[in-house]
């Protein structure tokens, strides 16, 4: 009888505990809600292949610059926040280039870095990588920077490409 009686109040104190609020962790998580599908940006190539050119991105919604950027702000800024990965010139070969897959895009290829347009690169450095289709790895920094500095950034990365980027920086 004994048995009987333990068993039941066992079993009678597991379902009583098994309808208690607080016990989250063995309750399915609910699905995330869904959100309508939104159309990635078209990208060009990470690397390019050599002569090959990079399909031209779609024009990225970016704020005008409040004065004309500043190249030599830009430099230092780019010396700053983009030099670990792109280096000093734009070779792609920074000091944590090394250790990243895919590798950082070369500013100072311009056959790559001219067919794309300024608003992109501005994208690409206020968003980060993913808003254009590119490498997470790419941070965004428009939590950091202003976006009047974006266009000096953007202004000293024009200055890197060869062959020169032939158009303006706005």
């Amino acid at each position: 009888m004994k048995t009987i009686t333990t068993i039941a109040f066992t079993a009678a104190a597991l379902l009583a505990l098994a309808g208690c609020p607080g016990n989250e962790a063995e309750k399915p998580a609910p699905a995330p809600p869904e959100r309508p599908a939104t159309p990635a940006a078209p990208a060009a190539p990470a690397m390019p292949e050599q002569g090959a050119q990079p399909a031209a991105p779609a024009a990225a919604a970016a704020a005008a610059p409040a004065a004309a950027p500043d190249v030599k702000q830009g430099e230092q800024l780019y010396a700053t926040y983009c030099a670990t990965c792109h280096g000093p010139r734009g070779d792609g070969d920074g000091p944590a280039a090394a250790a990243l897959d895919p590798k950082p895009v070369k500013h100072h290829d311009g056959a790559y870095m001219n067919a794309l347009t300024n608003e992109h690169l501005f994208k690409v450095i206020k968003e980060g990588g993913p808003a254009v289709g590119k490498s997470a790895l790419m941070a965004p920094w428009g939590g950091t920077l202003s976006d009047q500095q974006i266009w000096d950034v953007v202004a000293f990365v024009r200055s890197l490409a060869e062959p020169a980027y032939p158009g303006s920086v706005p």
